[in-house]
């Protein structure tokens, strides 16, 4: 090889060994709910990449997610707006910075065949993940758009997946679930086991957004700009590729791209422009009506300063 390839070959390698250097490790806790998959499809399609961020997706179920990024394991998160306000108000400081999606019948409340309306269920077992997570937020949602509360049921504590699989088998001295997708779909293909009694298409208060501690957005301004714009290039390419994105975000939660396809029109991905009008009120609003629920329900004891709870300057 001649000089002057030579010097090309090593300008070349260095190059290429600086772009990987100048790369944001950054690590992400997630669950396998289906508003989350944009996340997934991002790394795995390279776009995380692509915005010179090295992620690290861990699963770890909502009610842990806190307990991880108070310890470092994760700078970031993907969770329900309501619980952010959980997180603060325990001293687990976060910021939201953009939405992921919308819940439009994701998420839902499944009964045994006799239950005929939710106050039916004054007296009955439950199963909900514990206080603090999305499934038991819903619950005290719904329970109390119904005359009741918490306290008026017995709730065993599962996690979304078990909740349906114990209604699907009929297990004795479970009455209702709360799940989400994909799980609800698996109730849904068994009628027999129970019927879904109510959803976010009646009671709209499940989305979902990303958010990190301060110190990651204070150090880290560009790779928090980063993360949203790989986000939104994950929405689009979802809709100029569907076939194929169904596919990756299914393979994650051991779904085939078609039953992945099913679980996912019970929700909205929320694009930049859906993630502006958002930020411009509606999430004020709710996060105000979701704090007062959570205090009233006793799930946190202070409020935390509302005025941090997002910082929008990442989605412009």
């Amino acid at each position: 090889m001649n000089k002057h390839l030579i010097v090309l070959a090593v300008a070349a390698l260095a190059a290429a060994t600086g772009a990987r250097a100048q790369e944001t490790k950054v690590a992400i806790a997630i669950s396998g709910w289906t508003g989350f998959a944009p996340l997934t499809l991002a790394k795995e399609a390279g776009l995380f990449k692509k915005h010179g961020l090295d992620v690290t997706i861990k699963k770890i179920p909502q009610k842990d997610r806190h307990l991880a990024i108070a310890s470092g394991d994760v700078q970031c998160a993907a969770t329900t707006v309501e619980t952010w306000i959980g997180w603060n108000a325990a001293g687990v400081a976060t910021t939201q910075i953009f939405q992921l999606d919308k819940s439009y019948g994701a998420d839902g409340m499944v009964v045994k065949n006799g239950i005929a309306k939710i106050s039916d269920l004054k007296g009955k077992t439950v199963a909900a993940s514990p206080p603090g997570t999305s499934p038991y937020f819903a619950l005290a949602w719904f329970l109390k758009k119904n005359g009741l509360s918490p306290k008026d049921v017995k709730v065993v504590n599962l996690e979304p997946q078990p909740a349906a699989n114990a209604m699907i088998a009929g297990t004795e001295g479970i009455d209702a679930a709360m799940t989400y997708e994909p799980y609800l779909s698996a109730v849904r293909a068994k009628p027999e086991a129970g019927k879904i009694i109510a959803t976010t298409l009646d009671y709209p208060m499940v989305m979902d957004t990303f958010g990190c501690t301060p110190k990651f957005l204070a150090e880290n301004p560009k790779a928090a700009k980063a993360l949203a714009d790989a986000y939104f290039d994950a929405v689009d390419m979802i809709k100029a590729e569907p076939k194929k994105s169904f596919e990756i975000m299914g393979a994650d939660v051991k779904q085939s791209g078609e039953a992945f396809e099913g679980s996912q029109k019970y929700l909205r991905w929320q694009d930049r422009a859906a993630n502006q009008k958002f930020f411009a009120g509606e999430h004020a609003a709710f996060s105000k009506e979701a704090a007062d629920l959570l205090m009233e329900a006793g799930i946190i004891k202070t409020m935390p300063d509302m005025t941090k709870l997002a910082d929008t300057q990442f989605i412009k």
